[in-house]
């Protein structure tokens, strides 16, 4: 079964940095491309980043380049969002996902 357990939420002042992390299991997590999405209250979940199996390519939304890095370790199976310069407009519930499974999300608040 994919189990998908993302922490580091909380709350941060605007231009403060956070680093999210999802831990993986249930499957070879090795072969398989990594994303996290978002959802904003009152809006679609949308896609955020993503990372292939070795790490040798990466992709953003366009909101979010230039702030924000996905990486992740295949020994751990774990990936991790670095998300710098934070605006209100990240604000929102973050989730990692794998096929078609999300995990329970981990939340930003992004507020002075």
């Amino acid at each position: 079964e994919v189990q998908l357990v993302e922490s580091g939420g909380g709350l941060v002042q605007p231009g403060g940095s956070l680093r999210l992390s999802c831990a993986a299991s249930g499957f070879t997590f090795s072969l398989y491309v990594m994303r996290w999405f978002r959802q904003a209250p009152g809006k679609e979940r949308e896609f955020v980043a993503g990372i292939s199996q070795h790490s040798t390519k990466t992709n953003y939304t366009d909101s979010v380049k230039g702030r924000f890095t996905i990486s992740r370790d295949n020994a751990k199976k774990t990936v991790d969002l670095q998300m710098n310069n934070l605006k209100p407009e990240d604000t929102a519930v973050y989730y990692c996902q794998v096929f078609n499974s999300f995990g329970q999300g981990t939340r930003v608040t992004v507020s002075s």
